[in-house]
């Protein structure tokens, strides 16, 4: 049967969902369902990886330091994974620590266009005998030839793998398979690939990058996520079955660790809302979804029309602090007081 590695961030990716509140018992009760039911690699931490926990980005309710070693206690079989962006996390005290305490999996993540700055992380990481991702975010942002160049790079530097992510959840499945294409023909390491579901597509788009030959796929408890969510983790490996795929996953296993994810993580299950589709069509970071909200009240202004902007102006994530400068100037304009 053909194999695929499936990445679980339910425990990275939702804290996003939750303003990054996810506390002690929660990730030992999920890491507990998740290794009950085989999932192959298990990512916890903040929204925006270790280190990021910030006045800006959002303070974790659970430190880095604690989260790793709830997680590395209740993960006996699936691998133990973390999310690592350069200028947020540095090496000697947080890649170092999170080595220390046992992790498995680093991914080491830059913006599509900035894999440059993944290097000193990838080569330590390396050094330490970890398996090492190099992973592209707001992918939909670079042409699919830009992709492969930074793509390039990271595999230079030792990454293992490179996955891209379309992290405002911007791509049709034709998109997909333009990029995921190019990659797997122009690198000699697996292609990865990581949804969210702002359109709707976040399964469909999955599929479309195993079919153009990515090898590894993540996906979340109920789509446990920023924004409109990520793919549903227990609907793609359902779909990945049927479709004659292996994952190594227990199906009514991770069924329950599902269950465990709506009724002890979430505090309301992901859906499209309005606002998703919006940033998703403006090719805006998911995870600024509540900031935007939140500003665009202060302001008496409409969320819809900051998305746009900050989309026209390439807005990334860590910029959270553009979404101020977004809604004084739209309130300047309409003549509103800032």
């Amino acid at each position: 049967m053909k194999h695929v590695l499936i990445s679980d961030p339910s425990l990275r990716d939702g804290n996003h969902a939750v303003r990054h509140k996810l506390t002690a018992k929660q990730i030992a009760a999920y890491c507990i369902a998740a290794d009950a039911a085989g999932i192959p690699i298990v990512e916890v931490g903040h929204g925006n990886g270790i280190g990021a926990s910030s006045l800006q980005l959002g303070e974790a309710a659970c430190d880095d330091e604690t989260t790793l070693k709830t997680a590395r206690e209740n993960l006996k079989n699936s691998k133990l994974g973390i999310h690592v962006i350069p200028g947020f996390a540095t090496i000697k005290k947080d890649l170092k620590m999170a080595i220390d305490l046992g992790v498995d999996v680093i991914r080491v993540a830059s913006h599509c266009t900035e894999a440059d700055v993944t290097q000193s992380h990838i080569e330590f990481a390396r050094k330490e005998d970890k398996i090492v991702y190099g992973v592209l975010m707001m992918s939909h942002m670079a042409s699919k030839q830009v992709l492969l160049e930074e793509a390039r790079k990271m595999e230079s530097y030792g990454a293992q793998g490179i996955i891209i992510m379309d992290s405002s959840g911007n791509y049709l499945p034709s998109d997909v398979k333009e990029r995921i294409d190019t990659l797997v023909k122009g690198l000699t390491v697996p292609v990865g690939f990581h949804a969210h579901n702002n359109l709707g597509m976040a399964i469909a788009n999955s599929i479309a990058a195993l079919e153009s030959g990515a090898e590894i796929l993540d996906g979340c408890a109920r789509g446990f996520g920023a924004g409109a969510g990520n793919a549903q983790l227990e609907v793609l490996v359902a779909v990945l079955h049927r479709m004659g795929y292996e994952t190594g996953i227990n199906f009514y296993k991770l069924l329950d660790a599902s269950d465990v994810a709506e009724k002890q993580l979430m505090e309301v299950l992901p859906s499209i809302s309005s606002l998703s589709v919006v940033s998703g069509l403006a090719g805006v970071f998911s995870g600024f979804m509540k900031p935007v909200s939140r500003i665009a009240e202060k302001y008496n202004l409409d969320p819809r029309d900051i998305f746009f902007e900050l989309g026209k102006r390439k807005i990334v994530a860590g910029q959270e602090d553009f979404i101020m400068e977004v809604a004084k100037d739209l309130s300047l304009k309409s003549g509103k007081n800032v």
